[in-house]
């Protein structure tokens, strides 16, 4: 079972993690520099955090569960990173307000010239959740240093449409497409999802420029689990199949998310 849910969550984050690692490429590139400054809104207990920091980055996490930043100081001490990784409690509408003389970026002494803006801001699964998802925006690109990336991970309506549909409930389905908040009804867990349109419009109002769209999961989550404990290939062929679908435009936009690269 272990070995299962390992495999289906590499494949479900591949994408993810290999647009990540092209903007991480190119932020070092330009300031010639192999140490990243990088914030992670709603990070959590390190899932993306601590992994960017065993690649030697320096990860500031601001979330407002202190269980949550509990469990990240424990992953990141796991993993030899404690140095590297800081957890701050804090609201994500609210994130540049938190770096003050007295709270700073992980890694920064209280004598460093640097400013307390990052040269990445990780913002994922973060604007379906909260109350004002503009107000986020805004802080992600003033958290930012100038021609910094923030990369945006949210929820797409267009396929919650499509996934309600093949489950047989095609009312729902109508109900997503309908709903200004992409909801399938009262029981629907998600605050709300959004189409590429509606979450470039609230990136680009914020004052950052998208640079590349990508489509997450266009299959894997729609793939039966069986298909992938008969065959010991069919993962990594599965893999290989996202990632080339991600920025295959029909496919892109009935991924579950939609992943968002954009510079300030």
């Amino acid at each position: 079972m272990a070995d299962r849910l390992r495999m289906r969550s590499s494949v479900r984050n591949a994408l993810v993690w290999r647009v990540l690692q092209e903007a991480i490429a190119e932020l070092t590139a330009a300031s010639g520099r192999d140490e990243l400054d990088i914030l992670d809104v709603g990070g959590g207990t390190g899932g993306i955090a601590v992994p960017l920091a065993e690649l030697g980055h320096r990860v500031t996490v601001v979330d407002t569960s202190p269980d949550s930043l509990a469990a990240l100081e424990r992953r990141a001490a796991e993993a030899g990173v404690t140095a590297r990784v800081r957890g701050v409690q804090g609201d994500a509408a609210n994130v540049p307000d938190l770096f003050t003389d007295h709270v700073r970026p992980a890694g920064r002494r209280a004598d460093d010239s640097a400013d307390d803006r990052f040269d990445l801001v990780v913002c994922h699964s973060v604007l379906e959740i909260v109350d004002d998802p503009a107000a986020v925006l805004a802080g992600v690109a003033r958290s930012l240093r100038p021609r910094g990336l923030a990369s945006i991970v949210t929820a797409n309506a267009v396929a919650a449409a499509l996934h309600r549909a093949i489950a047989g409930r095609f009312d729902e389905a109508l109900h997503v497409l309908r709903d200004p908040l992409g909801r399938y009804g009262n029981a629907d867990p998600m605050p709300r999802r959004f189409g590429l349109s509606d979450v470039r419009s609230l990136v680009e109002a914020a004052g950052l420029t998208v640079v590349a769209t990508h489509g997450a999961r266009v299959f894997a989550d729609v793939v039966p689990s069986g298909s992938l404990d008969s065959d010991p290939q069919a993962a990594a062929t599965l893999v290989e199949l996202e990632l080339e679908a991600a920025d295959v435009p029909a496919l892109r936009d009935v991924a579950s998310a939609l992943h968002l690269i954009a510079r300030r």
